[in-house]
């Protein structure tokens, strides 16, 4: 008799990897840190034609309570500082998506403005670009799908380095 006929229906076998990146991946909370004009396609993707709502996604207004930091817009030097700080406000595991071409890389400003910051990877880590003058909304909805993909795989095993010793 196999291990499937002892335990019955009432038992379901699977790895603490798949049920907790599903629920995470399932539940992302972010933070919306919208600055300039991609912070109104980032609003009609949470309005009812669009609704994140239905990937689980459920905006908050404190960084304690979010897992995702989505910046929309250009990142100034002043305002790098706040989203350094925001950033290290949010409780592990934390991403951070980059909305728009002045997120991404400063776009058009970052040419004649001493003050813009060349891109938000700059200042924190980014998890996933969108890139677009604004991204549609659809392009946001993607972003957040291929990262609940990419949280999807991540695993809790810990890396074990070896040190290779040279003789």
């Amino acid at each position: 008799m196999s291990i499937e006929g002892k335990i019955g229906k009432n038992v379901l076998i699977t790895s603490i990897d798949e049920v907790v990146n599903w629920s995470r991946s399932s539940s992302l909370w972010p933070m919306l840190f919208g600055i300039a004009c991609c912070a109104i396609e980032m609003m009609a993707t949470a309005a009812s034609r669009y609704d994140w709502d239905r990937l689980g996604v459920i905006p908050r207004a404190s960084p304690r309570q979010s897992d995702l930091m989505i910046v929309a817009g250009t990142v100034n030097a002043k305002l790098a500082e706040v989203i350094k700080r925001l950033y290290d406000q949010m409780p592990e595991p934390k991403y951070v998506m980059a909305m728009g071409v002045c997120t991404i890389g400063g776009g058009p400003y970052y040419k004649y403005g001493y003050n813009v910051v060349k891109g938000v990877d700059k200042v924190v880590p980014v998890d996933i670009y969108v890139p677009g003058c604004p991204p549609r909304p659809e392009a946001l909805l993607d972003g957040i799908i291929k990262l609940q993909e990419k949280i999807k795989r991540q695993t809790l095993a810990k890396q074990i380095k070896t040190t290779e010793q040279v003789a």
